[in-house]
């Protein structure tokens, strides 16, 4: 090879690699029929008379659902708290291999699982109909204290036992699957060490399972917060029906809706951020870089890069790299 043909291929060689970006004519048509959509339905939501914003705003200031609002919270995060509760108990009951503990619980979920929730809410508030009254004493004995059912137990404690004891039911078997999760070798190096169960479930088992039961939980209370409407049946004035007993006296049932709707949105809003950030601080022990924020994906966006993604801790790290 002469020196012409070598000059000819070394200024081959340097020359810029022309990359033409792969086309994607179907996204972008995706993307004009969304819009489309879009466009419409913001057209039909603003133009159409029928949903009288002012009634909206009217419904979203009145006292009763500003009330309800207080009240769907409280019930949502107390029957969670005793759901949480009961299901990590009725989980551990599960795995025993004491067949009464074990038999006990599976009787337990198959009862509340297989019932409706509002059958369950009936039947709390007619307690009073089975046992007039609630006695402390000595079985089959002389009682030292009793008390009406219907005094021990109002509307709110009968909608709060209905929705909290068939949370427990659920989440029992979220904890057991989160706690199956969790490789075996773990407790048997935690007894190996000296470990009680008790321990090893609380401080090596738990906090390892939490990144399989997080997810699933986080689901439960935002359809929680949901199913709290459902105590329309036991008279008891929450979020939704305060709203009804405004479009049953007014019969403004569309506007009425919607501002209920935009709290329950709300709502579900705020609870879905802070599942994201309690899922973000168990993913700690597996991932070597955490997922970016919400906040951190937008500052990306507008500064043109791509958000990081988040590296599986058993991922080889290639040389000369590093994670944050």
């Amino acid at each position: 090879m002469n020196k012409t043909d070598q000059g000819s291929v070394t200024s081959g060689q340097h020359q810029a690699i022309k990359a033409v970006p792969v086309r994607h004519p179907g996204r972008w048509v995706g993307v004009a029929v969304i819009a489309v959509l879009a466009a419409m339905l913001l057209h039909a939501l603003l133009t159409n008379e029928a949903i009288k914003w002012d009634i909206v705003r009217a419904t979203l200031t009145d006292p009763t659902v500003v009330h309800g609002i207080w009240v769907t919270l409280e019930l949502t995060v107390l029957s969670m708290l005793m759901g949480v509760v009961g299901g990590v108990l009725l989980a551990v009951m599960r795995l025993s291999s004491n067949p009464v503990l074990s038999g006990t619980a599976w009787v337990y979920i198959w009862i509340f699982r297989g019932t409706p929730v509002l059958v369950q809410l009936v039947f709390w508030n007619s307690i009073g109909a089975l046992w007039p009254t609630l006695s402390i004493g000595i079985p089959f004995g002389p009682s030292f204290w009793s008390e009406s059912s219907n005094t021990l137990i109002p509307v709110f404690t009968a909608a709060l036992l209905g929705l909290g004891l068939n949370e427990a039911a659920y989440m029992a078997e979220i904890v057991r699957a989160g706690i199956q999760s969790v490789d075996e070798g773990q407790t048997e190096a935690a007894h190996a060490l000296g470990m009680s169960k008790l321990a090893t479930m609380r401080r090596i088992v738990l906090p390892q399972a939490m990144r399989v039961i997080i997810p699933p939980t986080g689901n439960e209370t935002i359809s929680m917060l949901k199913t709290t409407s459902l105590v329309q049946v036991i008279a008891l004035v929450e979020l939704f029906t305060a709203g009804h007993d405004i479009y049953a006296r007014t019969f403004q049932t569309i506007p009425v809706l919607i501002a209920v709707s935009m709290y329950y949105l709300l709502m579900t809003s705020i609870l879905t951020v802070i599942q994201y950030y309690i899922e973000r601080h168990y993913a700690r022990g597996a991932n070597r870089t955490l997922p970016p924020t919400p906040i951190q994906r937008v500052q990306a966006m507008f500064a043109g890069k791509s958000a990081p993604k988040a590296v599986p801790a058993d991922t080889e790290v290639p040389s000369g790299g590093s994670h944050a």
